[in-house]
């Protein structure tokens, strides 16, 4: 039966997006909770930990790749991705960045009331006595100088989508993935030669927590766009419907933007205080 002679009753009658039962939610959090439990094995150095841990890792890469190949199914082939929808999308999107953006603030909250009023425990110093902070002009700067560079090349595979230029788009994606790989990279070059570690008092259980998490952020941003840029590739985007890509940068540019807060307090407030965090 043809799509004209077909009953009434047979089409779908509003512009919502009725979900089916799917599996990847309690995949992925069955995944997380391994992967958070093994980490905390492998920190205190429980035999076949890092075992764990990596059998944790692949388990959530596995439940983020099978779980974007049925959103990309539902939003691509099948049509489920309406206006309505992609509005709807968008505003869960930007109320996640808003509970992210509390949780960070929670992190700067923790560190200035530590920095600004140092107990006596502290030597009534900060940092501590006896921790030597990182040098915020080598490796700390660099990274700062690539997440900002990144926000540029992602702002500008985003024009270039929209008025219609693959080529410039998949070159400025490609861009944002390398700065952003570059980034993870030296992030995990500072933690390998810093000289104090997560259990070195409130500094350093502030300093990794929060750009642990900082850098936990990038890779999931970098994940995000780099299946982006493959439904780029694979023309899967156009310029008026890519609400992947438009939720990506999104959250990306909260990633990069929210080192303003702590670039700000190192490089002013905590110059005064002889102590420098850039994340």
């Amino acid at each position: 039966m043809s799509a004209i002679t077909a009953p009434r009753h047979q089409f779908q009658a509003y512009p919502f997006h009725m979900v089916e039962s799917s599996p990847w939610p309690l995949l992925m959090g069955n995944a997380l909770l391994s992967m958070m439990v093994s980490a905390v094995l492998w920190f205190n150095g429980i035999e076949y930990s890092s075992l764990l841990l990596t059998l944790g890792v692949l388990s959530v890469l596995f439940a983020f790749i099978l779980w974007f190949r049925d959103v990309t199914i539902e939003g691509t082939y099948l049509g489920d991705h309406t206006l309505i929808v992609q509005k709807g999308l968008t505003m869960g999107v930007s109320l996640f960045i808003v509970t992210e953006a509390f949780f960070f603030i929670s992190i700067f909250w923790a560190y200035f009331h530590s920095s600004l009023a140092p107990t006596v425990e502290l030597g009534s110093q900060w940092p501590p006595a006896g921790i030597e902070t990182l040098n915020p002009f080598a490796v700390p700067l660099l990274n700062t100088i690539l997440l900002l560079s990144s926000g540029a090349t992602v702002t500008y595979a985003h024009h270039a989508l929209i008025y219609g230029n693959r080529r410039a788009t998949l070159i400025g994606v490609v861009l944002t993935l390398v700065l952003a790989t570059v980034f993870t990279l030296l992030q995990g070059f500072e933690y390998a030669n810093a000289g104090f570690t997560i259990a070195d008092g409130v500094y350093g259980t502030c300093f990794y927590f929060a750009t642990g998490f900082h850098g936990v952020h990038v890779i999931v941003g970098t994940l995000f766009i780099g299946v982006a840029a493959y439904r780029i590739y694979a023309y899967h985007l156009t310029s008026d419907h890519h609400i992947g890509f438009e939720s990506s940068i999104l959250y990306w540019h909260f990633v990069w933007r929210c080192m303003a807060i702590p670039i700000r307090s190192s490089l002013y407030l905590g110059i005064r205080l002889n102590s420098i965090i850039i994340i």
